[in-house]
């Protein structure tokens, strides 16, 4: 059952990624030879007589493509030029690229929306909801209602970033928090955290709980929604800020083994954890989609900045070394992190 979540949650997200570039290549005319959802070998393929496009399935059920006409190099002689995609202004190919992340970003709202409608809309507010008497968060004076400020000198705006900022403290490691009470008086606080073990497992507890009661009212949802976007958005922009400040490891990251591992975990907790998952995860594909390296569609954007900015497309052969190139690497490094991965599932 692992295995079918894996394929369905992986194939919805690769299927609204592709289906954006799709939908604005075919409105914007551009020859779309396959719209292909996996990677490898083909299992199933489909073509009528009034659509040039072939739809595909294929074996390896991760990853999946638009193959656009006049987006490589070869120029194929049997489509018009008026249907390639350099012939398109920038404006339409900009849409065409960015699409894809977009429909991301589309999927995960709308789901944490259905979320927030059939499951309930939890307040994000930073609020102190539940402390554990004897642990180090009550003993230090801090009190139901109290509203979190800042964690080790970072502004904190939801209840996701106090988790997030939590969770990468060096295990042991005293954290910094400034407080408003419901006085309004600002207070900081300097707290270490207890070492339990259970099992053999060494865990670091500050005994605070963030359970929140679900606000009410027709927009409840539409604010949840907009709320935990902007959440999730934060905490992609931030876990970049760690990687490459080095906060964070490489070995912190997580390929197709990983999510595998985390979607065994999740769907036991019911379809509001899967679907809080197919979110973060959308969410995760669209911002890394969108960041300006070689072979990922934000690549590809800045290839038409730099167009719009010089008034002339850059040399086609050279763009497509630098995507090669950038194809390489990413391959390299998703070797690196699925061994990784394989080593944390089985080593651990």
């Amino acid at each position: 059952m692992t295995l079918i979540y894996f394929i369905i949650i992986l194939g919805l997200i690769v299927l609204v990624h592709e289906f954006g570039h799709f939908v604005f290549a075919k409105l914007f005319k551009v020859y779309v030879y396959e719209f292909s959802i996996g990677m490898g070998p083909k299992i199933f393929s489909r073509k009528s007589k009034k659509d040039e496009t072939e739809y595909c399935i294929r074996a390896i059920p991760i990853g999946g493509f638009v193959q656009l006409a006049g987006e490589e190099v070869d120029d194929d002689e049997n489509v018009p030029k008026e249907k390639k995609m350099y012939s398109k202004p920038i404006w339409q190919r900009f849409l065409i690229m960015f699409f894809g992340a977009g429909n991301n970003f589309i999927l995960a709202f709308v789901l944490l929306l259905l979320c927030g409608i059939f499951f309930g809309s939890p307040n994000m507010d930073p609020v102190v909801a539940r402390l554990t008497e004897g642990y180090p968060m009550a003993e230090a004076g801090i009190e139901v209602g109290d509203e979190f400020l800042e964690v080790n000198g970072h502004n904190i705006s939801t209840v996701d970033d106090v988790r997030l900022y939590l969770a990468v403290v060096e295990p042991g490691e005293a954290i910094t928090l400034e407080m408003k009470k419901e006085s309004g008086d600002i207070v900081t606080y300097e707290i270490s955290p207890i070492e339990e073990e259970i099992d053999g497992v060494k865990s670091y507890k500050y005994g605070i709980e963030f359970i929140r009661e679900n606000e009410e009212g027709f927009f409840a949802p539409i604010k949840y929604a907009f709320v935990k976007t902007g959440a999730l958005f934060k905490q992609m922009i931030i876990t970049l800020q760690m990687l490459f400040t080095g906060t964070v490891g490489m070995d912190s990251l997580s390929g197709p083994v990983g999510i595998y591992s985390i979607v065994g975990q999740t769907r036991s907790a019911g379809l509001e954890s899967v679907m809080q998952l197919i979110a973060l995860l959308s969410i995760n594909v669209g911002f890394i989609n969108l960041i300006p390296f070689p072979a990922f569609d934000g690549g590809r954007i800045l290839f038409l900045i730099i167009e719009k900015i010089k008034g002339s497309p850059v040399n086609p052969k050279v763009e497509n070394i630098f995507h090669s190139i950038g194809f390489i690497l990413l391959m390299l490094l998703l070797i690196f992190i699925t061994f990784n991965d394989i080593v944390r599932m089985f080593f651990s």
